[in-house]
């Protein structure tokens, strides 16, 4: 597994901020996507489809809002000529498509467990089998986070979805080998007596670990969010605020465009 934070320091430690901006231990310096003209120069010709919970979600809209296309709520992803405005804002499915520049960016939340109040059976859809539906390619990218709805539940149950996204993982990666493969890590949350009740970091930091531990070796990158959060000045919030968001987006740009 290649991680763009993961450096070779021997504080462990992956990286830290300088003037706002993410910097790696492992001495990657990444490009600053400041504008909309370059986050879709990069983007020319790609497919990203995201699968997750809503800090992924945060991505989504972070190039919604930064790209010069059209949010599409779709019922059928594959085929744009459906669509339905109705989604349900938490969990889509979205599509950004931008015809000139031939930019396609999915997002669909991941299947159960789910702490949403109101989720439509017909959008339960589980990440494995989702991947298992890309045909792939050199221009096409996936990225993934799975861990926020998992933290009330055993750790048991979070192995076996993982394992199952591992699997669906080579299989993409034997069918494309090229392909881009990205996983966003856990990051802290703000703890309120009540949220403590269900959630804590200290358990969110284990699925951390199994996670890391169970893509170890296969060819995907990490953008380490739990670092990227701990050593930025802003308060711990389940959804990380946009100069932190910002960064992200800029590594998982940067690995896009230097594939």
């Amino acid at each position: 597994m290649d991680t763009h934070s993961t450096g070779g320091g021997k504080s462990g430690l992956s990286g830290y901020y300088f003037h706002g901006v993410w910097r790696s231990l492992g001495g990657t310096k990444v490009h600053q996507f400041n504008n909309s003209s370059a986050i879709s120069q990069c983007l020319k010709g790609k497919a990203v489809h995201m699968y997750g919970d809503s800090t992924l979600r945060q991505w989504f809209e972070y190039l919604d809002a930064s790209l010069p296309a059209k949010l599409v709520p779709s019922v059928i992803l594959s085929d744009a000529n459906e669509i339905n405005r109705n989604s349900p804002k938490k969990t889509g499915p979205y599509m950004i498509w931008d015809n000139a520049k031939n930019i396609l960016v999915t997002y669909r939340v991941h299947g159960p467990p789910l702490s949403f109040i109101y989720v439509p059976t017909s959008e339960l859809r589980y990440i494995s089998n989702e991947i298992d539906g890309l045909v792939g390619g050199t221009n096409t990218v996936v990225v993934f986070s799975i861990w926020a709805h998992f933290s009330p539940f055993p750790i048991e149950l979070y192995i076996r979805r993982l394992q199952s996204i591992r699997r669906a993982v080579i299989r993409l990666l034997n069918r494309a080998p090229d392909m881009l493969v990205v996983i966003r890590t856990a990051n802290l949350r703000g703890l309120t007596p009540s949220v403590s009740l269900n959630y804590s970091d200290w358990y969110t930091l284990q699925l951390d670990k199994v996670l890391r531990a169970v893509f170890k070796g296969l060819n995907v990158r990490l953008v380490d969010a739990w670092e990227m959060t701990l050593a930025h000045h802003l308060p711990h919030n389940i959804h990380p605020g946009r100069p932190i968001v910002k960064n992200m987006i800029d590594i998982i740009l940067f690995f896009i465009c230097t594939k």
